[in-house]
C-alpha cells in the first residue's frame, strides 16, 4: 500500500471522522490505527506495535517541542498566580475602548512574536485572553486571530524557526543557498501577505460571515466560555483561595516574556554556531529551532523565579505548585500532537508514502510548465491539510520542485517554491490535525473543532485569490502580477463582504 492512493486514507479517515463526531483524540487513533493496518497488509496483531514504534519514533524525535511545551506551561501559571496578567488586564480594560482595539491589539502581539509559530500562538493566547474576554470577544474569534498571525507571519519573517526549516528543505548536494532562496520567496507568498490583509480588514469591519459569522452572533448574545475552561477557572478560584493570589504588576508579565523572546533568539544563534565564527544568517539558517525553544524557555523560567521568588511576589510554595497545574494545562495539546505527529509518521516514506505518491503525481503532470505554480499550490495545500504539517509538505515538495523547474530558470523556481510554502501554510491552517492549529485552540482556550469550523471559510476566501494570483504567475512568469492580481481579487471579495454582510462584531 506504500506509495499508492491508499496512502491518502488515514488522513481522509482522521479529518472525516473528526468533523462528523466532533472528537479528534478518537478520530486520531483511528485514523493512525487504519494507516498501521494498511501498512501491515491487514495484520492486526502486527499493525498495533508497527503504530507504536512509529509513535515512539516521532515523539521521541519531538521530545524537545514537549518540553518546551511543559515548560511554556509552568511559566504561563507562574504568570497567572503571580497576578500579573490581572493586572495587565485591569490596565488594558481602562487603556483599550471596544473590541476592535482589542483584536488589533492581540493582531500586533501576534505579528511582533514572528520567532516561531509554537510559541506565537501560546504566548499571545495567553496575554490577551483576558483581555478579549473583558471585551467579550468571541473564543473562536481569538483563535483565528492567533491562527493567522502564527504561522503566516514565521513564513515571511526572515529571523525564524521556518526559515531554517526551509534553508534545510533543499537537497545536500543542491548548489543553491537555501536561506538567500527563501528571501526571494516572500514577496510571493500570497496566502501570508494576502492572510494578514484580510484579518486587518475583518477585525476592522467587524463584518464576520459564514460559520464565524454565527459564533460571534452567539457569543454577542450570550457570552460563552467552552465548559472544559470553565472548570480549569474555577480550579483557580479555589487554589487562589488556598494558596492565595500574588501581587504582580504588569512589569510582571512583560520582564518574563521580553527574556523569553531574547532567550529564544539567543538560542537559535547558539544551537546554530554563532560562537564558532559563523554570521547570524548562517547561525539562523542552521540553527535547531527545538532545541533553542527548550533552552530559551528554560532560561526565561529560571529568570522567573528569580524575579518573584526574592520580591515575594509569589511564595515558594506557589511557585511549586505552577508545576502541576502547567503540566496539566498543556496535556490537551501534548496529547493531539503525540497523535498527530504519529499519523503524520504512518504516511511518511518510511511506511505509506504519501509524500512519495504525491510527489509521483506532480511529477508526471508537471509538462505544462506555465501551470506549475498553481499545481504547486494546490498540491500543497492538499498535502499539510491530509498530514497536518508544513515543513514536512515543504520538506517534499520543495526538492521535487527543483528537480522539476532546475537551476536554469530561476524566476520560475522562486515562484514555485514561494507557491508551495504558501500552499503549506495554507493547508496546514485549515487542518484540523495541524499542531498550528491544535496550539492556537489551546492557546485562545476555544474547543478546537470549534476554531477549525469557523476559521476554514476565511482560509478557504483567502486560498482562492491566491489560486488566481498563482495562475498569474505562471502564465507571465512574473510574480509581482501575480501579486498584484490576488491582492486585487481580495480587495473584490471584501468589498463584496462589506456591501451584503452585516456588522457582527465590532
Amino acid at each position: 500500500m506504500a506509495q499508492t492512493v491508499w496512502s491518502i486514507l488515514p488522513p481522509v479517515i482522521t479529518i472525516v471522522l473528526a468533523l462528523w463526531t466532533k472528537e479528534v483524540y478518537m478520530s486520531l487513533i483511528i485514523g493512525i490505527f487504519s494507516g498501521a493496518l494498511l501498512f501491515t497488509g491487514g495484520n492486526i496483531l502486527e499493525s498495533i506495535p508497527t503504530m507504536f514504534a512509529v509513535m515512539e519514533d516521532k515523539v521521541g524525535g519531538n521530545v524537545n517541542i514537549l518540553v518546551f511545551l511543559v515548560i511554556l506551561g509552568i511559566l504561563v501559571a507562574a504568570i497567572t498566580r503571580s497576578g500579573a496578567t490581572r493586572a495587565y488586564g485591569a490596565w488594558a480594560a481602562k487603556a483599550i475602548h471596544g473590541k476592535r482595539s482589542a483584536s488589533l491589539l492581540t493582531a500586533l502581539l501576534g505579528i511582533v512574536i514572528f520567532i516561531d509559530d509554537y510559541f506565537n500562538c501560546l504566548t499571545v493566547g495567553t496575554v490577551m485572553r483576558p483581555v478579549t474576554d473583558k471585551f467579550k470577544i468571541a473564543r473562536t474569534k481569538l483563535a483565528y486571530i492567533i491562527d493567522a498571525t502564527a504561522a503566516p507571519v514565521c513564513i515571511i519573517a526572515p529571523v525564524s524557526s521556518w526559515a531554517a526549516a526551509v534553508g534545510s528543505s533543499l537537497p545536500e548536494d543542491s548548489t543553491i543557498d537555501g536561506f538567500t532562496l527563501f528571501l526571494q520567496t516572500i514577496p510571493f507568498n500570497l496566502y501570508a501577505w494576502c492572510t494578514l490583509v484580510f484579518m486587518i480588514f475583518i477585525i476592522w469591519t467587524g463584518r464576520d460571515y459564514a460559520t464565524m459569522g454565527r459564533s460571534v452572533q452567539e457569543n454577542a448574545e450570550h457570552f460563552f466560555i467552552p465548559p472544559e475552561y470553565q472548570d480549569t477557572d474555577e480550579e483557580e478560584a479555589e487554589s487562589e483561595k488556598v494558596l492565595g493570589a500574588g501581587n504582580g504588576k504588569i512589569l510582571d508579565l512583560l520582564l518574563p516574556l521580553v527574556v523569553l523572546i531574547a532567550a529564544c533568539v539567543y538560542g537559535m544563534l547558539y544551537t546554530g554556531g554563532i560562537h564558532d565564527g559563523k554570521s547570524v544568517a548562517d547561525a539562523f539558517a542552521n540553527c535547531d529551532s527545538a532545541k533553542s525553544l527548550v533552552m530559551g524557555s528554560f532560561i526565561a523560567f529560571v529568570f522567573t523565579g528569580l524575579l518573584y521568588l526574592p520580591r515575594r511576589v509569589i511564595t515558594f510554595g506557589q511557585f511549586c505548585a505552577c508545576f502541576t497545574k502547567g503540566f496539566k494545562a498543556m496535556v490537551p495539546a501534548i496529547f493531539i500532537l503525540c497523535l498527530a505527529w504519529t499519523l503524520s509518521g504512518i504516511c511518511s516514506d518510511k511506511y505509506l508514502d504519501l509524500g512519495g505518491y504525491v510527489g509521483a503525481v506532480v511529477s508526471s503532470n508537471a509538462t505544462v510548465m506555465t501551470l506549475l505554480p498553481p499545481i504547486f499550490f494546490l498540491v500543497a495545500i492538499g498535502l499539510a491539510f491530509a498530514t497536518g504539517t508544513s515543513w514536512g509538505t515543504f520538506g517534499i515538495l520543495i526538492p521535487i520542485a527543483l528537480a522539476v523547474v532546475g537551476t536554469d530558470n530561476p524566476s520560475l523556481l522562486t515562484l514555485c517554491v514561494a507557491a508551495v510554502l504558501s500552499g503549506a501554510v495554507g493547508g496546514d491552517h485549515a487542518s484540523p490535525i495541524s499542531d498550528t492549529t491544535i496550539l492556537a485552540s489551546a492557546g485562545a482556550q476555544c474547543h478546537h473543532l470549534d476554531h477549525v469550523s469557523t476559521q476554514l471559510p476565511y482560509v478557504l476566501t483567502v486560498a482562492v485569490c491566491c489560486l488566481i494570483g498563482y495562475i498569474v504567475d505562471g502564465v507571465t512568469q512574473n510574480g509581482w502580477l501575480g501579486l498584484a492580481t490576488a491582492f486585487g481579487c481580495l480587495v473584490l471579495v471584501m468589498l463584496g463582504i462589506r456591501a451584503k454582510v452585516p456588522v457582527v462584531d465590532k
